[in-house]
């Protein structure tokens, strides 16, 4: 050790305090490490940022403090002149501590580290450091979905960030710059489902037969301190015929609509008691031919009643985790008159045919009557429409809280130079 400490040792107290004058230095700290003046730790602490006159450090890279010999850290702060902190993470043997988050670029740092010996003694550095303009930028790029095409008046459109934006204010930036225009128009808002994902909808559906175009304005956009704007690839969408399919889970009856006019009714079994069918508004994912269900698939024990290994076909994928209307040769005596499904909605493999032949993505699927809970908005497919046009709205970073939809506010952007 290149400190050295005052000799430290530990008085015990043994004496058995008989009156509460007599007792008071019965336990003196003068043996105890910790009242021991804190020693120069610096020949026992490790840093990775600059030590030289004039130089600075990157405010991407991460800051580390490692502990040297037998000493250990027990505390780290780092804090600009602004008062601001770097949050950090602090190993569970006290070697290694690093910064979990970015510092801001061109600022003064104060670095102070607390440690101590395998005698429990208290040590202390304490260093400044400098920042400097960052080597490298981000680029934050949207990826938009679903893929060009056409789709049914109920799709959403998605916008995948490549960077996560959690600043309210970037967000704003960054929603602003991300257009989506129809013709013929739709009033409609972005909805962060996280930091990363974003959803557009129109308060009501898609005209059909509108056309939709998205795309980014980020291109040289400053976003944050060290995050800037990069290009986007451009979407298309069309939007096909209004196909909205309502399933009235208590009267087993399926009802299909064609721009406002009823093309079909069909019989169907639903969801039985234990196995419901979500209520609300699904959105068509995908259709699958042939689909090999089984019951293991949603934690039913193979072998038990509820147990079932089947081939099915026409199925039409409303869920990611396995809702679908499907052919359902084995249950045809049930449907229109009772549920007795698990989950899935269940039709003849004429109607299912049918049914396959006459939707596409994006068009919707409507539950209601059923005892199932509600189908969430996000996570489990396209749930969007699940939520209110108030509650979708509180979802956008140029929304505030209480005030009314107002009309769509154009991007007032321009690029910047890098």
């Amino acid at each position: 050790m290149s400190h050295s400490p005052s000799p430290r040792t530990v008085v015990g107290c043994t004496l058995l305090v008989i009156a509460l004058g007599a007792g008071a230095g019965a336990c003196g700290s003068d043996g105890n490490p910790l009242a021991s003046r804190p020693y120069d730790a610096t020949d026992q602490i490790s840093f990775n940022g600059p030590t030289g006159d004039g130089k600075k450090a990157d405010p991407d890279k991460p800051l580390e403090v490692t502990a040297d010999d037998d000493d250990r850290i027990t505390d780290v702060t780092a804090v600009d002149a602004t008062g601001r902190y770097v949050a950090g993470a602090l190993s569970a043997d006290g070697s290694r501590w690093h910064s979990t988050e970015p510092l801001a670029a061109n600022a003064r740092y104060t670095l102070r580290v607390s440690t101590e010996d395998e005698d429990g003694a208290p040590g202390r550095r304490v260093l400044t450091f400098d920042t400097g303009k960052p080597t490298a930028q981000k680029r934050l790029t949207a990826t938009f979905g679903p893929k060009s095409g056409t789709y049914g008046v109920g799709q959403p459109v998605t916008a995948e960030l490549s960077q996560p934006v959690r600043d309210p204010a970037q967000r704003a930036v960054v929603e602003r710059a991300l257009k989506v225009d129809s013709t013929p128009y739709a009033a409609g808002a972005w909805h962060w489902v996280d930091d990363k994902e974003l959803h557009f909808r129109p308060k009501d559906y898609w005209p059909a037969h509108a056309t939709v175009r998205v795309h980014s304005n980020l291109d040289g956009i400053k976003v944050g301190d060290r995050l800037w704007g990069g290009a986007s690839k451009e979407l298309k969408l069309t939007i096909g015929d209004r196909v909205i399919a309502l399933t009235d889970a208590a009267a087993h009856t399926m009802k299909v609509y064609k721009n406002d006019e009823e093309i079909n009714q069909i019989p169907v079994t639903t969801g039985k008691p234990g196995f419901d069918t979500r209520n609300g508004v699904k959105v068509v994912l995908g259709k699958e031919y042939f689909v090999r269900m089984r019951g293991t698939s949603i934690g039913i024990a193979e072998g038990s009643s509820d147990s079932y290994d089947l081939p099915v076909y026409y199925a039409t994928r409303v869920t990611w985790s396995g809702e679908y209307v499907h052919a359902a040769p084995w249950s045809v005596g049930s449907q229109g008159s009772a549920n007795v499904s698990h989950g899935c909605t269940g039709m003849s493999t004429a109607n299912a045919e049918w049914f396959f032949d006459h939707v596409r993505e994006g068009d919707v699927v409507q539950v209601v009557n059923s005892e199932g809970k509600t189908m969430e908005p996000f996570g489990n497919g396209f749930g969007d429409w699940n939520l209110t046009w108030e509650k979708w709205r509180e979802g956008s970073a140029l929304t505030k809280k209480g005030t009314k939809a107002a009309p769509d506010e154009e991007a007032r952007l321009r690029p910047q130079s890098v």
